[in-house]
């Protein structure tokens, strides 16, 4: 009976001062210490893991329920993979996970190496894909507003993908800023991160995906956008839209809220604001005084 492998790959860093979230900081127009960038992030990577875990529950279930129907449907498997850089922040980032508490499901690691964030990435996916997984789905910890049936739906369209075309394809969410913050493609897909996120010629990360597909004759599903955190503006944006969250769960059940991350951002009293608007109604100039 076949069984397909999958994984969910968190490409990240340890939360360690100084060297995470560094736009947040005072120092480079943000608002945070170091410290505190640090201990954001920090909150941001357990929500997405957290939000990763129920993502996986999810598709075992409903993978279990196919073969309650049809007791031929392979079987699935969903690992969690932390991929991290350098290799001495390995223990670190092991530490950081294991000093939050026990976690519900086994975690991975690996360690990526490379000369530019391209082959770092790349030489994370060869090594998940080396391991005998069929696809990957990769997200970053900074992404708090990530829906989580992005994530669910992600691994339907790589199983679509895999079964429906002879180079599967490629799954992706463009971010705020022309990148992406969820990737993902199935292990037969002709795809890599060369020259996307590390190039010269000023190519936005997305748009290079794009040209990558329609060079190898690649199909490639987009999701909704959803926002990263990389500077103050991005913080503000996503504060709003957590608070938002967190109130719509009351009445829908299926939001996943980033708690650990609002928690604190209410601790802190992080609070949003914006130029009062003092302008009337833009449509004024068109309105004609009643006769």
């Amino acid at each position: 009976m076949a069984t397909r492998k999958h994984a969910l790959l968190l490409f990240s860093k340890p939360p360690i001062p100084g060297t995470v979230k560094t736009r947040l900081t005072v120092d480079r127009g943000g608002i945070f210490t170091e410290e505190e960038a640090a201990e954001f992030f920090k909150r941001s990577i357990f929500d997405v893991t957290e939000m990763c875990f129920k993502a996986m529950w999810e598709m075992e279930a409903e993978a279990e329920a196919a073969k309650q129907e049809d007791p031929d449907a392979p079987d699935h498997i969903y690992d969690f993979i932390i991929s991290t850089t350098p290799a001495e922040n390995l223990d670190l980032m092991k530490k950081t996970y294991e000093d939050a508490g026990e976690w519900p499901r086994p975690i991975k690691y690996i360690v990526d190496k490379g000369e530019n964030f391209d082959e770092h990435f790349d030489d994370a996916f060869e090594q998940i894909f080396a391991m005998g997984y069929d696809d990957i789905l990769a997200v970053g910890g900074d992404q708090p507003t990530m829906p989580l049936s992005h994530l669910t739906r992600a691994f339907r369209w790589l199983d679509y993908l895999d079964k429906t075309y002879d180079n599967g394809g490629i799954v992706q969410c463009p971010c705020q800023e022309c990148g992406v913050s969820l990737i993902g493609w199935t292990s037969k897909t002709p795809m890599d991160h060369k020259q996307v996120y590390y190039n010269l010629s000023g190519r936005p990360a997305l748009d290079a995906y794009v040209d990558k597909c329609r060079e190898a004759n690649v199909h490639m599903v987009s999701l909704d956008p959803v926002a990263d955190v990389d500077d103050a503006q991005d913080l503000a944006h996503t504060t709003s839209v957590l608070r938002s969250l967190a109130l719509s769960a009351e009445c829908q059940p299926e939001i996943f809220v980033a708690h650990r991350t609002l928690a604190w951002l209410d601790w802190k009293g992080i609070k949003v604001g914006t130029p009062a608007n003092e302008d009337r109604d833009s449509r004024e100039a068109i309105d004609v005084p009643n006769a």
